[in-house]
């Protein structure tokens, strides 16, 4: 290798030595309060429910109302999607949900909250019981609740299971 060539690959490996710490530092935060009440951050999370269980949905329930609260607070966006499946999926149910007038008064409370359940789940307690089984007007049905929570973190939500 000639000098010539090593002294520019050595002046490249430099260059971007000196270069790199500033390309990973973070962007900088506004400066001040009234820069940070424009600046609109937006935050999504997915709470999954898979015990039939009424203090855990409760729980549940509760942390959704305590962080819309907070974030409302300081005055940024939540959007919060409960997704029920497996023994869970009593939640969302119409004849066993210990928690349907909750459901109700928060859907109508807070348009920023979203209740699903499970389809696959809904159609094999339908079987085992052998009755047609519904969930709560508030309530609608994905496919597969497990699926729903995989496209819904690889769509950057935040992942929480009380």
């Amino acid at each position: 290798m000639t000098l010539a060539r090593t002294a520019a690959i050595a002046g490249a490996l430099a260059a971007m030595l000196f270069a790199w710490p500033a390309a990973s530092q973070p962007p900088a935060k506004p400066a001040s309060s009234a820069a940070h009440s424009t600046w609109n951050k937006s935050h999504r999370v997915v709470i999954q429910v898979t015990q039939n269980d009424p203090a855990i949905m409760n729980l549940a329930l509760n942390n959704a109302e305590n962080l819309a609260k907070y974030y409302q607070d300081k005055g940024e966006k939540i959007e919060i999607e409960f997704v029920a499946y497996g023994a869970g999926l009593s939640m969302m149910r119409s004849d066993t949900s210990p928690v349907k007038d909750r459901l109700a008064a928060i859907s109508a409370s807070m348009k920023n909250i979203t209740f699903t359940g499970c389809g696959n789940t809904l159609a094999n307690q339908s079987k085992q019981e052998n009755k047609e089984i519904t969930l709560v007007p508030e309530a609608r049905i994905v496919p597969a609740g497990i699926a729903r929570i995989v496209e819904l973190e690889e769509q950057g939500w935040t992942y929480v299971r009380p």
